[in-house]
This record gives structure tokens, C-alpha cells and sequence, in this order.
């Protein structure tokens, strides 16, 4: 059955998925998902996945194909897989209000975490999480995306990606413990947690998305020393060498007398193990997933909203985010990476990535 050219003329955004799309115009036109999927595509041998033919939706639409494959990261020639994240997520409400039709998902760039026109936290995938406003007392997320942004340009898209997730690695095992000192870092991540996550109201604002934002700022500034070539060096000099890096960790963490203890810390671990090494890339892309090709969104599972509501439950009690940041998929990449030792479990995954006991260096 071949489908005549839509009377309603709807663009897609940019990066959006397929279903989000093809969902949009069928709910525009009153038309259930199947009656504009299947004559737009075909069924992908030994599988009942399909994959759209980009001449048929573009006689539909009314859009060339050029146009839609730059929007249409699955309809594009050469698509950038690595340069996004494989899992598919809401945006910024205010950018999305003008596609009509419900909701857009895309497929976001890693180093997209802020939206800078509307001052939104989008952040990492997590359980049916929405962006969340930004006020003024949280501009310094605001102008750790700029940052972010300044890596990526500066050092490349891998080691930007890398970096940051490191980051994120180094201040989920910082948070963990507690704060020594009124200057310590971890009592502006208080401040921060209870402006995105008010004390009390955790059952219906704790998101693991939201912890990200908490340590955003300090990620990034740890991660311009992953990302640079000169620091890694130092990390893995001399001992002089080394004592500069660790001085500089300091310094950007506010912990002026910062030592790493005996047995190592995550930060320690990265400069043994780590440093010497490539930047780890992403451990799966969006075709790797099973939504590539789907007629429809991906469900949350009744595992991943219980795992939710613990870690909601357990944050309401401590306000310590440190250990939701280290279970969450999000920093698994730089957390198992591909020389890590097999480990059993993944309290015993965590456990490797803060200490030095064991290893040798690379």
C-alpha cells in the first residue's frame, strides 16, 4: 500500500529519532503507528524490525531526503553513532514546544547537558526524567556546559567524552564520604542537591539525573586535566611530576592538602592505571540497542523504576548522591573499561576503581 503526501507539513528536529518522528505525524493525521510505518519501510531479513525507506518518507512529508537525513540520524549515509549517546531522551521543553504533535525524543551529542538557550538540565538518560530549570543560584552548571563545550573543541569529542565521565567518576567516590571542612566541596553539592531535590520531597523530585548536575561543574573542571595531554604526562611522571598533578587536583576540588591515601583513590587509580591509556569510547552505540528500527518507544522496566525508587528513598536518608552516580550506567564506560580486571559483581567493580592496592601500572 503506498500512502499519498500528508496534508500536515511537520519537520523533524534535529537529531530525533525515527519512532518519535513517524509518531508525531500519526498522531497529527489521526493515523495509527502501523498504518504509516509499514508502507514507508521493510522488514529487516530474520527480524521484525524495519527500516525505513527515506525516498518514500520524503513523498510523504513533503521534505527532501537530504533534509530529513540531517535531521534523521537513522537516515543518514555515514551517521555519527559514536558522537551520540546510544539511548534515546526527552530535551529542553522549550526547544521541543514548537514541534507539534507530543513529544520529541533525540538522540543527544555526549556532551550535551545543559541546555544554554533556556537554561535547562537535561543531563544523562535516567527513569522517565524531564529537564529541569535552572535558576541563578545554579548558573555554575550553566557555565560548566560552556566549558564542556571548550573540551570537546579543544581536545576532540572522545577525550572530551572520557574526561567528563571520568569526572563524574572521581566526584561519585568523593561523595561517598563525608565532608571534612566547611571549604569542602562537597558542601556546595549540599547546596546544589537541595535547590534541584528539595530536603523532604525526594519520593517525587529525586531523579540520578539530577546528581549529575550536583557534581557537573567539578566533573568538568577535573575533566580539563584528564583531557590534556600535558596533565596525563604529569600524572604518569615523576614523583615531582605526579606532585604537581595532585596539587592541581587540590586546587580545583578546594581541598588544598589533598593526598591520595596509601592504598590509592579513584584519582590515584587513573593515574596508575588509567592515564597511560587511550581515552575509553562509548560501550554501545544507538543501532547496538534494541530500539533501532522499533515502531515504538522503549518501556521502563519494573527493575529500573524499583532500582528508582531505592536510590530515592536512600537519598532522602543521607543526601549523599555519591553512590547512585557509581550504579548508574551512565560513567560505565570509564568505570569497566577494556583493560579492567574482571571483577565479581559490581560492589567489587566499584571497590577497583578507587584503589591502587593490586595494581600494577600500565
Amino acid at each position: 500500500m503506498r500512502l499519498p503526501r500528508l496534508p500536515i507539513a511537520v519537520a523533524p528536529a534535529r537529531h530525533e529519532t525515527l519512532v518519535s518522528y513517524l509518531t508525531r505525524l500519526a498522531s497529527l493525521h489521526g493515523l495509527h503507528m502501523h498504518e504509516l510505518w509499514e508502507p514507508i519501510s521493510f522488514q529487516r531479513p530474520g527480524s521484525r524490525r524495519r527500516d525505513v525507506v527515506p525516498d518514500r518518507l520524503a513523498a510523504v512529508t513533503g521534505h527532501d531526503r537530504e533534509r530529513l537525513a540531517r535531521a534523521l540520524p537513522e537516515l543518514h549515509p555515514t551517521p555519527a553513532w559514536t558522537s551520540w549517546r546510544h539511548q534515546p531522551q526527552l530535551g529542553c521543553p522549550r526547544c521541543d514546544a514548537r514541534h507539534r504533535g507530543g513529544t520529541v525524543t533525540r538522540l543527544l551529542p555526549h556532551h550535551g547537558y545543559v541546555c544554554l538557550r533556556h537554561r535547562y538540565w537535561i543531563g544523562p538518560p535516567d527513569v522517565d526524567q524531564p529537564a529541569t530549570a535552572l535558576d541563578d543560584d545554579l548558573v555554575d552548571i550553566v557555565r560548566a556546559q560552556r566549558r564542556h563545550q571548550r573540551l570537546v573543541h579543544r581536545y576532540s569529542t572522545t577525550a572530551a567524552f572520557d574526561a567528563v565521565l571520568t569526572g563524574f567518576l572521581f566526584c561519585g567516590h568523593l561523595w561517598t564520604e563525608p565532608a571534612e571542612d566547611a571549604t569542602d566541596v562537597r558542601w556546595g553539592w549540599a547546596r546544589r542537591a537541595d535547590a534541584l531535590i528539595p530536603r523532604g520531597s525526594e519520593a517525587a523530585t529525586f531523579s540520578a539525573s539530577l546528581l549529575f548536575a550536583v557534581v557537573y561543574p567539578e566533573a568538568v573542571r577535573l575533566a580539563g586535566m584528564v583531557a590534556s595531554p600535558a596533565w596525563r604526562r604529569l600524572a604518569r611522571g615523576n614523583a615531582d611530576e605526579q606532585r604537581r598533578f595532585i596539587s592541581e587536583v587540590g586546587r580545583r576540588l578546594g581541598r588544598l592538602h589533598y593526598q591520595p591515601p596509601a592504598n590509592g583513590d579513584a584519582i590515584a587509580h587513573w593515574m596508575v592505571i588509567d592515564s597511560p591509556r587511550s581515552p575509553s569510547r562509548p560501550d554501545k552505540t544507538f543501532p547496538e540497542t534494541r530500539q533501532h528500527g522499533a515502531s515504538r518507544g522503549p518501556m521502563i522496566s519494573k527493575q529500573s523504576l524499583d532500582r528508582h525508587d531505592r536510590s530515592a528513598l536512600w537519598f532522602g536518608r543521607t543526601r549523599s548522591g555519591g553512590g547512585a552516580i557509581l550504579h548508574h550506567r551512565h560513567i560505565r564506560p570509564v568505570l569497566i573499561r577494556e583493560w579492567s580486571r574482571e571483577m565479581d559483581g559490581i560492589a567489587a567493580t566499584i571497590w577497583a576503581s578507587r584503589t591502587t592496592q593490586g595494581h600494577r601500572p600500565a
